[in-house]
């Protein structure tokens, strides 16, 4: 593996309106462009969003550069969608992000998804039969929608990452980097 495996890709990454948790937004950012990634962050509406720290503090500010309504999963290589219990449910409830996540799914393309991240799968319908792990509060909801939940700091199942928070980020980090240069697209 070169030093910069993501050099060929385009990769994703949601940005909520309000509440994505800080860190997971920045640090698998910013691992996927140090691979060599082309990153495009995606969200609700163009402009400055503010992030969370520990779901209740005040965040960074960030640009999202294009809309859930005006991408297409055929653009890119690679998914990400961080956490953060509100800026999670508010992507839920984005039909917009919800049709985006189901490509992604029905493309085969991969997805890298942490912490309450996973509430967007199940309402996109694409956990049934997969392996995966969240934050500890959405096993019910992974189980309810036809997915195996475990709790491990990282699972791949199919080209799908998913981990339970920010302290799993060095080996959810990994584990996205891995599955977006093995997918050859």
């Amino acid at each position: 593996m070169t030093d910069r495996p993501l050099s060929e890709a385009k990769v994703a990454v949601f940005l909520a309106p309000r509440g994505t948790e800080e860190v997971e937004f920045t640090e698998p950012r910013q691992v996927v462009e140090d691979a060599g990634a082309t990153v495009d962050v995606v969200g609700a509406e163009t402009g400055e969003v503010q992030t969370v720290n520990d779901d209740l503090e005040p965040g960074g500010t960030y640009e999202v550069e294009s809309t859930f309504s005006a991408v297409s999963p055929e653009d890119y290589d690679g998914l990400i969608v961080p956490g953060g219990a509100v800026g999670a449910d508010q992507l839920r409830a984005n039909d917009d992000a919800v049709d985006l996540v189901r490509g992604f799914a029905d493309a085969g393309t991969p997805m890298g998804v942490i912490c309450h991240g996973p509430w967007t799968l199940v309402e996109a319908g694409v956990v049934d039969g997969r392996t995966l792990t969240s934050y500890p509060s959405l096993r019910t909801d992974v189980r309810n929608a036809g997915g195996e939940w475990v709790d491990e700091e990282v699972v791949t199942d199919r080209g799908l990452v998913t981990s339970r928070g920010p302290d799993d980020l060095p080996a959810f980090c990994d584990a996205i980097v891995e599955a977006f240069a093995e997918s050859g697209r």
